[in-house]
C-alpha cells in the first residue's frame, strides 16, 4: 500500500475489532492523494495548505459496534445518498459514514472516494460550517437551578473559553436522567471554579 505513515501502522496492526474493514477504507482514502498522519490516536487524512498546517479532511475511527470515516466539514457535504450520519444531535459538523463489514466498504468504494474528492473541493473552496455560539445552546435545567443556588459557580462557569463551555453543556445535557445530570454537574463543580475545561487534568 503506497503512501502509508509508518507511525500510524500500529493502529492498523493492533485492532482488535473492524481490522479488515479499517484496511480496506484505509486503502481507499490513500488512494484519493491524501496524507496520512495520527492525530488524536487514529488514522487523519489531511491535505497540504499553503498555511504551515496541513487541513483535516477525514479520519477513521472505531467503535464497538462499527467502524467509520468522519469528514471534519460534513454538515457541507451532499448527502443525497443518505450516507452521511449526525452522530448527535450536538455536533454540528462532522459526519460519519459508518461499515460493520468488509464487503459494505468495498461496495460503496466509488461512493466513498466521491465522498473523500467533494470533501477535498469543500476545503480546497475555504467553505467553513457557520457553528452555532455558546448562547444558542439550551442549558439543562438542572445546571439553571445550581447556578442559582451558587451564583459564584455562574460567574466561573460563563468565565469559561466557549469550547469548554459546550462541552460541558454537551456532557450534561447527553444525559437522559436528570439524576445523572445533576450528579454530572455536582462532579464538575470543582474544575469549573479552577477555571478548567472537562478533559483538563
Amino acid at each position: 500500500m503506497k503512501n502509508t505513515n509508518p507511525a500510524v501502522d500500529f493502529y492498523f496492526e493492533n485492532a482488535k475489532t473492524f481490522s479488515k474493514e479499517m484496511m480496506v477504507m484505509r486503502k481507499i482514502v490513500l488512494g484519493c492523494g491524501l496524507s496520512e498522519a495520527l492525530k488524536w490516536g487514529v488514522p487523519c487524512y489531511t491535505l497540504p495548505t499553503e498555511k504551515s498546517e496541513s487541513a483535516n479532511i477525514v479520519l477513521i475511527h472505531v467503535f464497538k459496534e462499527y467502524c467509520a470515516y468522519l469528514f471534519f466539514k460534513g454538515a457541507l457535504m451532499d448527502n443525497s445518498h443518505g450516507l452521511l450520519i449526525q452522530q448527535t444531535e450536538n455536533v454540528q459538523a462532522a459526519r460519519q459514514i459508518r461499515f460493520t463489514n468488509a464487503s459494505q466498504v468495498k461496495q460503496q468504494e466509488a461512493a466513498i472516494k466521491a465522498a473523500i474528492f467533494e470533501a477535498i473541493d469543500i476545503e480546497k473552496a475555504g467553505l467553513k460550517v457557520e457553528l452555532k455560539k455558546t448562547k444558542d445552546f439550551d442549558m439543562p435545567e438542572e445546571l439553571t437551578a445550581k447556578f442559582k443556588q451558587d451564583p459564584k459557580l455562574k460567574s466561573a462557569f460563563t468565565a469559561l473559553t466557549p469550547g469548554r463551555l459546550r462541552a460541558y453543556i454537551f456532557h450534561f445535557s447527553d444525559a437522559k436522567q436528570t439524576g445523572t445530570r445533576s450528579a454530572r454537574i455536582e462532579k464538575s463543580v470543582k474544575a469549573i471554579m479552577a477555571g478548567k475545561g472537562l478533559l483538563d487534568k
